[in-house]
């Protein structure tokens, strides 16, 4: 990071503080149906954070790693506020916008273009906004025609196309990304690497969760869980001397 970059970065964005999160397991539907009504015992718990505790500021750019099961999808989740802490407190200060699911919550008899309307008012955003960045998402989409076709007609790439678009340009605070770079072809790749680092440049906070080592192409800082903790925060550099062995 260089020096500029530091002097810039503004106040804590997002706040984790001694984050505990359990999970009650059950061994089927049928099971936690039952325990809708009655007393049971017949489930298992899980931890998937325990005492979690960080702050990121604004304008930082972080990467999240770790294997499967260390927590990083839980994190996402409580900033995102999909889930919320068994015990502990997170504080996020702004718009967040999730490149996860890219493809979800779209309505495959609406267009593409009716789509945009659709999740802009999904992420609280009103028909003024929603206005102003139209032609942006559907310039960054370039789906030509079909963007007045129902998204029922896309294929899978058009879908991601759409998504991503729509997220990219939805003027976050907070830009989360999830393996979101590892689909379509080299060509759009590098134009969301391009647009991302360029919000990197605006001062948007953007967390990035990934297995492989591009996250270096992005993030300064790099928080590495192993099963549900903190193990690591430092920069990107000390993480992958420390940790040689992530990302092969």
């Amino acid at each position: 990071m260089s020096e500029d970059k530091k002097v810039k970065l503004g106040e804590p964005i997002i706040t984790f503080d001694s984050v505990t999160k359990v999970y009650t397991l059950y061994k089927n539907s049928r099971e936690q149906f039952y325990a809708l009504f009655h007393d049971s015992k017949r489930f298992k718990r899980h931890k998937a954070l325990e005492d979690v505790s960080f702050q990121i500021r604004r304008g930082e750019s972080v990467a999240i790693i770790g294997k499967n099961g260390a927590g990083k999808s839980t994190v996402l989740k409580m900033i995102t506020g999909v889930c919320y802490p068994t015990e502990g407190e997170v504080h996020v200060d702004g718009r967040v916008s999730a490149l996860l699911e890219l493809t979800a919550g779209f309505s495959g008899d609406m267009t593409g273009r009716e789509n945009i309307y659709f999740k802009g008012y999904v992420l609280g955003m009103k028909d003024a906004e929603i206005k102003e960045i139209e032609e942006k998402v559907i310039a960054f989409a370039d789906l030509g025609d079909y963007i007045d076709q129902p998204v029922r007609t896309y294929s899978s790439g058009m879908k991601v196309r759409l998504g991503f678009a729509i997220n990219i340009n939805t003027n976050p605070d907070i830009l989360v990304i999830d393996e979101a770079l590892s689909v379509g072809d080299a060509t759009f790749k590098k134009k969301c690497k391009d647009k991302i680092h360029e919000m990197i440049q605006q001062d948007i906070t953007v967390l990035y969760v990934s297995h492989n080592r591009d996250i270096q192409d992005f993030c300064d800082r790099c928080i590495y869980l192993q099963k549900g903790k903190v193990i690591f925060d430092g920069t990107m550099k000390e993480t992958l001397e420390k940790y040689p062995e992530f990302g092969k």
